[in-house]
């Protein structure tokens, strides 16, 4: 198998953590892809017609593409457990809610900021996009922390690499702000081997 891979894009993350916690580096190869919103890499276009990474080339099916597609796919062959059954609709929610994070921080911010003149980037709209990452992060700070407590699932590596994002792209804004118990989850689960070996440069 094959991963479309950018080492700055957090829904790649999400699929090289869990190739790590999954024990299955032997059986996906990485290619690093460069591909804009303006420019897309033509392999990567031959594989998915949205020309998005990340996305995983298969020796007995088609391509797959979005990370949570991928994510279950690969969990499902490695027989890892990230996705348990008991616990299935508080996983599937938490991945939701840090994509969601991860949506308003590059769609609605960072894109803002990059594509458009700095005359025509609309501050209303990165601080609406904002402040849905901030309460987000506060819920999970509040309601979230005895999940976050147990075995690790796709819920907490997606949580981890939306935060992760956050501190690689947009740490002036300060997501840790009355999230104490988050942020000390996330110190310490940004130690573990899958997430220092996938860190953004």
């Amino acid at each position: 198998m094959k991963l479309f891979s950018s080492n700055a894009s957090p829904y790649v993350r999400k699929v090289r953590v869990l190739i790590r916690e999954a024990g299955l580096t032997d059986q996906v190869e990485e290619v690093p892809t460069t591909t804009t919103l303006l420019q897309s890499d033509a392999a990567l276009m031959a594989a998915n017609p949205l020309a998005r990474v990340p996305s995983l080339t298969r020796d007995d099916g088609p391509a797959l593409y979005d990370s949570r597609v991928i994510c279950r796919y690969l969990d499902a062959k490695a027989n890892a457990g990230l996705y348990p059954e008991a616990r299935l609709w508080d996983v599937l929610t938490l991945e939701a809610t840090a994509d969601g994070i991860l949506d308003s921080a590059v769609t609605g911010i960072a894109y803002e900021k990059r594509l458009r003149p700095a005359e025509k980037v609309m501050e209303e709209w990165i601080d609406s996009h904002w402040a849905k990452i901030a309460r987000a992060a506060k819920v999970v700070n509040d309601r979230w922390m005895s999940h976050l407590a147990g075995p690790v699932d796709m819920g907490q590596i997606a949580l981890a690499c939306a935060l992760g994002y956050l501190d690689f792209r947009h740490d002036q804004y300060g997501w840790r702000k009355e999230c104490d118990a988050l942020s000390a989850w996330y110190a310490k689960f940004a130690e573990r081997e899958s997430m220092k070996a996938t860190a953004p440069a």
